[in-house]
This record gives structure tokens, sequence and C-alpha cells, in this order.
């Protein structure tokens, strides 16, 4: 009964029904709809709880949230059509394009500190609203075809892609760390929030990495999922951080 229950409510809030800010009904008036008792009830509505659809508090009846667009990290998904599949429009405003010093960045590129890299600074927006600060740096024989486009009309990746360099393969990390100046101010948080950080490195055919970046996401906006097959031989699923 409660999966019935939890299926209505769910389908209300995806067609609009009930939006984000509505009153959930009441366990009362749930129960008298459905002909059962609150049990089944409570236990529907913990279920939209857990996917992120509801709130609940004390003294007050659950609650529809602005639902978080889900991006998935075992697999490598271009913004632009993430955000298209989700149904929303994808925007961009380049706050950097330029050639230098490879720096800090150098051992992620596989190149050394002393040679030259394009960096790209990209604020990414979904329906206008910003959600995703992307730090991005290519190794200069890829990197230079960016100045070929306007950054703020294409997918970098889909476009580097055509150009014969696709993302073969990939590694990412997730974290939380603290809004810098910059993310405060693009991203419109507080200095010091905490946002969450995915760090991806990219491959080619040859196996060689020509792109390292680092997105950084509202975590009120997104959330990051993961589709596992089954716990490992050895039965552990999630590394020490420095192991």
């Amino acid at each position: 009964m409660y999966t019935q229950i939890a299926d209505d409510l769910r389908a209300r809030i995806t067609d609009g029904t009930l939006g984000p800010g509505d009153d959930v009904p009441t366990e009362a008036e749930l129960a008298e709809r459905w002909h059962t008792s609150r049990g089944p009830i409570r236990n529907a509505l913990a279920a939209l709880r857990a996917e992120g659809l509801i709130e609940t508090g004390r003294g007050r009846p659950a609650r529809v949230v602005a639902r978080k667009a889900n991006q998935a990290v075992d697999v490598s998904v271009p913004f632009t059509r993430w955000a298209r599949e989700l149904g929303v429009t994808p925007g961009a405003e380049t706050q950097e394009l330029s050639l230098r010093r490879a720096g800090d960045l150098g051992p992620a590129l596989g190149v050394g500190r002393d040679d030259t890299i394009v960096r790209v600074v990209r604020l990414r927006l979904l329906d206008g609203r910003p959600t995703m600060l992307e730090r991005l740096a290519y190794t200069e024989d890829v990197g230079r075809r960016l100045f070929e486009v306007d950054l703020d009309e294409v997918s970098i990746t889909e476009y580097l892609a055509s150009l014969g360099h696709p993302i073969v393969t990939l590694r990412h990390e997730i974290d939380a760390v603290a809004a810098d100046e910059q993310d405060a101010s693009l991203l419109r948080v507080p200095r010091g929030a905490p946002i969450l950080r995915l760090t991806r490195t990219s491959r080619d055919a040859d196996g060689r990495v020509f792109e390292a970046s680092e997105d950084r996401y509202l975590s009120e906006v997104v959330r990051f999922t993961v589709a596992a097959s089954g716990i490992s031989t050895d039965g552990h699923f999630m590394r020490a951080v420095g192991a």
C-alpha cells in the first residue's frame, strides 16, 4: 500500500500538481483518501523524504522541496547534454580563456611546470541560475582549438570530440570545499560556504591526459549519484583518503 501512495504523491510532484514549497496532504487526509492506517502513510512519506522530494518537521505538514538535479559520476555526460536531458536550458558565461604556464597543474596534465597550457573558467547555468563553476586546463595542442569558437555557445566536450579528442577514460574524485572569493562572487554564495567539488582527469584513446578539470557545484541544486554493480571482492566499496 505504501508504495502506491508514494507513487501517487511522486507523480503529483513530478507533474507540478504539488510544487516546491507546497504542503503535502496531512497524514489524516491521506489515510482517509486511501482508506488505510497511518503506518503506510508514514512509510510513503519516509520514502519520498529519502528521495529528496519532501522535507518534514515537527509541528508542520510535509513540504515539497525544490528537486535537485542528479549528476551521475560513474559516466561522463557533457553538462550541456545533461541539462537538456533534464528538460532545462543550459547556459555558459566564460570568465577566462588564456594561455599560461602550467605551474601546479603540470603534474595533472603530464607536462612540466614551465610548459604552456590553456586555461578556461566558465560559469554554468541551469535555466539562468548559477549552478556550477568549472575550472578547466588543457594541454596546449588540444586547448588552442578552443580559441576558434564561442565558448558560451558550445559544449567543450562535444566540440573537442568532433575534432578527434574524445574522452575515452576518466577519473573522478568528489569532495566538499569552502567557497573561495571567485566561487562566492559567481555562484552567489557566502565566502566559505560548503560546495561540492568534482575533480576530473580525462584521457584520449592513446591513454594520454589532455584535460584536467575542477567543477564546483552548488549542493542545493545538484547531487551526485553513483551506480554500482556490487561490493568488491575484498569487501570494500570506498577508498580512504590517501589510500
